[in-house]
């Protein structure tokens, strides 16, 4: 199969969840199809593996209505993007749109760094589901990273086409703790500060929690840091990174007593399964999507309801229980892998390709 993967979507600083799903499925579908990269910067490459590439426009860009022109000449038996907005007109190839999950449909405040005019854009498109159905229509297959988000787009009836799942997984090669050493009495957030992401019901919870310290790993801004530093219990210990590699992120995960998220929506959790995969156990809000990545191996309690938090991370504090936990997420994490994705990828690519002769 001969493949166009979309890479335009990778950052050119640091991995954010997208740009990373992208460049991890590139490289591994990559080792069974022919791959060929679409950038639009140069400076993407460093965070890409080494695959043949051509540069066309920016995804944001107008001329994005018209970009299979660029695409057609490869002569490609299906194209894959890991979002939704890929321009299709006059395409002579069968194309994979990707809707990784319906997040902003229940809360539709846009990222921050996206301009101002994109923003208002964003906060209109997610106000009504008719705009997605006429972008994801577009295609011979749509993919998704969940079976939630499946059943979600399914809910909501966003498209008539044929849904399909390639799942996010943590990085290769990763040399899981031991069980037995006992671990830190830290714990491990790393996710952005949005609204939705609930990081103020972690803080209450840390009254709680004299004897841990919470870590929130993420890029902040000064005014969202401020806003919750005033919320932090008199003595609780809570620091603040503003970022870290991806080797101190894993330093400090194979360290800690848990990595904990109260998130109230998820396309996926992939730090979740980062952490399982280094044997550290989670704590997590009790949702659909947690419960999917999660299994038996995870500890659920309400989003809202710091005092459950708080008393889910002080049972870890047991060591036979933090071992059997230890023990069921590394089981757990065994279930994903990006050679998987990829060959979900490569038959969706060969069905897409049929679809569109039969369309021709």
């Amino acid at each position: 199969m001969k493949i166009v993967m979309d890479a335009r979507f990778t950052r050119t600083d640091f991995h954010d969840g997208i740009s990373r799903y992208g460049s991890s499925l590139i490289e591994a579908t990559a080792k069974i199809a022919d791959v060929t990269m679409l950038i639009n910067d140069e400076r993407q490459l460093q965070l890409l593996p080494e695959v043949p590439w051509i540069k066309v426009n920016s995804p944001l860009s107008p001329m994005e209505l018209f970009v299979s022109r660029k695409v057609n000449p490869l002569n490609p038996d299906a194209v894959f993007t890991p979002l939704q907005t890929m321009g299709s007109w006059g395409r002579k190839y069968g194309l994979i749109l990707t809707l990784q999950d319906l997040i902003y449909y229940q809360h539709p405040e846009p990222p921050g760094f996206l301009p101002l005019p994109v923003r208002v854009l964003w906060r209109l498109y997610h106000k009504a589901y008719w705009p997605q159905r006429l972008l994801l229509n577009r295609a011979d297959l749509v993919a998704t990273i969940s079976w939630t988000s499946k059943r979600l787009i399914e809910e909501f009836r966003l498209t008539q086409r044929p849904i399909r799942i390639i799942g996010n997984a943590p990085q290769p090669g990763k040399t899981p703790r031991d069980p037995v050493i006992s671990p830190e009495k830290t714990l491990i957030y790393m996710g952005s500060f949005m609204p939705y992401k609930n990081v103020e019901t972690m803080l209450k919870g840390m009254s709680d929690l004299p004897d841990f310290s919470l870590h929130l790993l993420s890029r902040i801004t000064p005014e969202r840091r401020t806003e919750l530093e005033a919320l932090i219990p008199q003595g609780a210990r809570v620091i603040f990174h503003n970022g870290v590699s991806d080797q101190e992120y894993d330093d400090l995960v194979l360290r800690a007593t848990a990595v904990v998220t109260l998130s109230k929506a998820e396309g996926y959790g992939l730090p979740l399964v980062e952490a399982m995969t280094l044997g550290t156990p989670v704590v997590v809000a009790d949702t659909e999507i947690f419960r999917e990545v999660g299994g038996d191996a995870a500890s659920y309690v309400p989003a809202e309801d710091p005092a459950a938090f708080a008393r889910a991370v002080q049972a870890l504090a047991e060591p036979e229980e933090w071992r059997r936990r230890s023990v069921a997420s590394l089981q757990r994490a065994a279930s994903y892998s990006w050679e998987r994705s990829a060959q979900a990828l490569l038959s969706m690519a060969e069905e897409a390709a049929q679809l569109h002769r039969v369309r021709r």
